[in-house]
């Protein structure tokens, strides 16, 4: 299924619905959104010959334009290419070329910097905020979505890259169509009185789970910050109402903060799904005290996206099941188009309660990495997805993350993995953040270094620390070092960056 389909057929039953919104402002209803689209993609194909095949860049920051960018290279057939404004240009340099993308649909300062760095197979830029993307609007558009099936590729997302130049996921229209159809049986329901806030970039997860409300002709909201504002976010829900938002746990974090402090309960939020990295039960816990039922966790990578597993608003609120804080801590069981296990090494499976890799198979799962045979081989296995992350799961198909594969620590002959630690950590009241790796040891192989950001910077006890830990943790688990900081360094998805962390192991004398 072309997604701009999706697109027409809610501009028809719902021509006058909000759908475009800038703030509280509405920029365009449905028949407007879709009649800029077509207009658009006419223009793409007759003057840039876009079409089915082809890979468009969209390099700018998180505003409605985006929407309409993304769903006119899908009108064409044509294949979109997500990059984060914040990479450097030089960065988004790269991905363009080893994608050969010959048109970016750039804005603001993102799009200015790659006229400087662009790859020679860049042949032209649009921006979307100049007069030439409004021009547009009058093309003469194309009558109808182009045909494409369901193992064509749709959105080419560049990894991250944190262990070497990032590689295309190949995402396809059957990959989309499984995973939001996954979204309303596993997720959420979404009506045409929602609206979808989006905070975080829209090159990721958040630009990703578009397709449910366009579906249902919801409303598409970019604050006027363009980004995360914790503030805004919930006097804007409190106008909205019905507000849908995807948060990376630091965000979920940093919005019950700020709920906290201004008494706030997140009035107007409908659904806060979370992903994209640890979320403790200790913060969890206190997220629903704070702003009640309206937490969803969803598992997923780009290589299976939005789509491994999902633990529903009732299991999070729930605190009646006998094994209700380890189902909390886990990240759900799997979502209904995915079958996944826990693998040992050499690709059997494990019984429930022993830690392997979580593999996954099924119609979520992307069709490989672009032009890169070698790692689509190390990872996609006999149809299985081997994710790189260490689970376990129970009796009753939760699955708990334990951590990435890379991170876990071996001492002394024993595996610790980080979030064990970090969970205990985190439990202490005097502990806002943490993060755990390992360092080299000349006898014990590996020793557990911690990495702190107090609630109260930078007042903390060690020594009431380390007690804490000696009362809660195998000895052999606990950190034999704890450094101090007044924020934890994160990537642009709020994710914590081990392995800077690492680097500052190896910097200090």
């Amino acid at each position: 299924m072309n997604p701009a389909e999706w697109l027409i057929r809610t501009a028809a039953r719902a021509p006058n619905a909000p759908a475009l919104l800038r703030d509280h402002e509405i920029l365009a209803d449905y028949a407007t959104f879709a009649a800029r689209v077509a207009a658009i993609a006419g223009n793409l194909s007759r003057t840039y010959n876009i079409g089915p095949g082809d890979r468009v860049a969209i390099f700018m920051a998180n505003c409605t334009q985006y929407l309409e960018a993304m769903y006119a290279v899908w009108f064409t057939g044509a294949a979109v290419i997500p990059i984060n404004a914040k990479l450097h240009a030089k960065e988004a340099a790269w991905i363009i070329e080893n994608a050969d993308a010959r048109l970016a649909l750039v804005a603001g300062d993102a799009g200015h910097a790659l006229e400087q760095a662009a790859p020679t197979c860049l042949k032209t830029l649009i921006a979307a905020d100049s007069p030439d993307w409004v021009a547009m609007y009058q093309a003469k558009p194309l009558t109808a979505p182009a045909l494409i099936d369901s193992d064509d590729l749709l959105w080419l997302f560049y990894t991250s890259g944190t262990t070497g130049r990032p590689k295309g996921v190949m995402v396809t229209a059957g990959n989309i169509s499984a995973m939001t159809m996954a979204y309303f049986a596993d997720v959420d329901t979404v009506t045409a009185d929602d609206a979808i806030l989006y905070a975080a970039p829209m090159s990721h997860g958040a630009g990703i789970y578009n397709f449910m409300h366009v579906i249902k002709g919801a409303r598409h909201v970019v604050p006027a910050s363009g980004g995360f504002d914790a503030g805004e976010i919930l006097t804007l829900a409190a106008k909205l109402r019905n507000v849908s938002i995807f948060a990376a746990p630091t965000m979920v974090k940093r919005l019950v903060d700020h709920a906290r402090k201004t008494t706030s309960t997140g009035e107007g939020i409908k659904t806060i799904v979370y992903a994209g990295g640890p979320m403790y039960t200790a913060d969890i816990i206190d997220a629903s005290q704070v702003m009640g039922n309206r937490f969803v966790q969803i598992y997923g990578q780009g290589e299976c996206p939005m789509g491994i597993t999902a633990l529903s608003r009732d299991l999070v609120s729930d605190r009646s099941h006998p094994n209700w804080r380890a189902r909390l801590g886990s990240v759900g069981v799997a979502q209904s188009t995915s079958l996944v296990r826990i693998a040992a090494a050499d690709g059997s499976f494990l019984p429930p309660g022993e830690i392997g890799e979580i593999v996954v198979r099924g119609p979520v799962v992307m069709q490989g990495y672009w032009q890169n045979p070698d790692a689509t081989a190390a990872t996609i296995k006999d149809g299985w997805l081997w994710t790189g992350d260490m689970g376990a799961m129970d009796e009753d198909g939760f699955i708990t993350l334990h951590d990435r594969s890379k991170d876990m620590i071996i001492s002394g002959g024993s595996n610790i993995y980080p979030r064990e630690v970090e969970e205990v950590l985190l439990s202490h009241a005097g502990v806002s953040e943490a993060a755990v790796v390992g360092r080299t040891h000349p006898e014990w192989g590996e020793e557990v270094i911690a990495f702190i950001v107090p609630t109260n910077y930078p007042d903390i006890s060690l020594v009431e620390l380390d007690a804490f830990c000696l009362a809660n943790i195998a000895r052999f688990k606990r950190p034999k070092e704890y450094h101090i900081l007044p924020e934890l360094p994160k990537n642009n998805y709020g994710k914590v960056l081990k392995s800077n962390l690492r680097a500052m192991l190896k910097r200090d004398p």
